[in-house]
């Protein structure tokens, strides 16, 4: 029974967080004073990532970085902040323009934020391709893989000095990466042996679980290799649930025309708001002490698919991710390590 209350929990807003065992129960109200600390948060001007803009400034964040590709949703962001909050608060917010396909800018845009602030002690990766269909960046490269994982990997790496340097003086410091509940939708037999595997057009739902599935490995890869050095430096990923973003209300329907435009119309009722789908990854980003999980809301964690769990695959996955960046883009000049821990 408490299986099913806990699927209910992870997945609808309202109430059903209600449903989670007490000792894996949180809401925003439970994020903790974040007064001196500082934060980048990926996508952070709209669905889930706004919710966690919100929430990060509500809670007294010194600093925040966002980054996105729109000027003009970021400036309905923070006009939003501004009314809402006050003028102080949306000034400690930088928006920084970056297209996460492309991994020189990616560098460049770390580079920037490295030379604005000397700590960092929550990264919220969360900007993301949904569900649509596939699509090749300038590098040839899957756009939901590029994007998804690969943009946030040469992001992360750049950052490593100031995420260490913030651990070292007694801090500490969360990464979340934005996993779904979608990930097993990856097949059954995915290797991320080679370029061709992941350009390999698996249909809109199998493109964005694969990518989530590589997200997760991911976490679990810095938390084995990341955390096992730097203990401060805690690594985690999340499921928000099925939320009222544009992902689910708009860009489904690239990829599902009539059924999309059905699914986002008769769904919309049992759809959690920006705010509920954000609270599993403010768990991750400001209170939780552990390394390596798969949060789901408000703070279950769960296994997640036997790939998900499969630490070989997370090994294969990394070196990929290093043959491309190295091969197909030039941010390696741009300094990313390629040692990704």
């Amino acid at each position: 029974m408490q299986a099913v209350k806990n699927t209910i929990a992870e997945n609808f807003g309202g109430a059903s967080h209600d449903l989670a065992p007490k000792d894996q129960q949180f809401s925003l109200e439970d994020v903790p004073d974040l007064s001196g600390k500082v934060a980048i948060v990926t996508g952070g001007s709209q669905g889930i990532g706004y919710g966690c803009t919100h929430t990060l400034l509500s809670h007294k964040i010194s600093k925040l970085f966002i980054l996105s590709t729109s000027q003009e949703v970021v400036e309905g962001a923070l006009s939003s902040l501004e009314s809402e909050m006050g003028a102080e608060a949306a000034s400690k917010v930088k928006w920084l323009q970056c297209d996460l396909t492309d991994w020189k800018a990616v560098a460049a845009t770390a580079k920037e934020i490295i030379d604005a602030t000397d700590r960092v002690d929550i990264l919220i990766n969360n900007a993301a391709r949904g569900i649509m269909t596939a699509q090749k960046t300038s590098y040839g490269v899957d756009e939901h893989m590029a994007a998804n994982l690969i943009g946030h990997v040469v992001l992360t790496s750049h950052l490593l000095p100031v995420l260490k340097k913030t651990a070292s003086e007694g801090n500490t410091v969360r990464i979340v990466g934005l996993g779904s509940n979608a990930h097993p939708s990856a097949p059954s037999d995915t290797k991320f042996a080679s370029l061709d595997e992941i350009n390999k057009d698996l249909g809109p739902n199998g493109q964005y679980g694969r990518s989530k599935l590589a997200v997760m490995l991911y976490a679990f890869y810095l938390a084995r290799h990341l955390t096992a050095q730097h203990p401060k430096i805690l690594v985690n990923t999340t499921h928000p649930g099925f939320v009222d973003t544009k992902a689910s209300t708009t860009d489904i329907h690239e990829a599902y025309p009539l059924g999309g435009y059905a699914m986002s119309v008769a769904m919309k009722p049992f759809q959690k708001d920006q705010f509920m789908g954000c609270v599993s990854t403010m768990f991750a980003a400001t209170k939780t002490e552990k390394s390596g999980q798969y949060i789901t809301p408000p703070a279950i964690p769960e296994k997640g698919s036997s790939l998900a769990q499969d630490e070989q695959l997370g090994e294969q996955l990394m070196k990929l991710t290093e043959d491309l960046i190295r091969s197909k883009s030039d941010a390696v000049a741009e300094g990313c390590p390629l040692k990704f821990y």
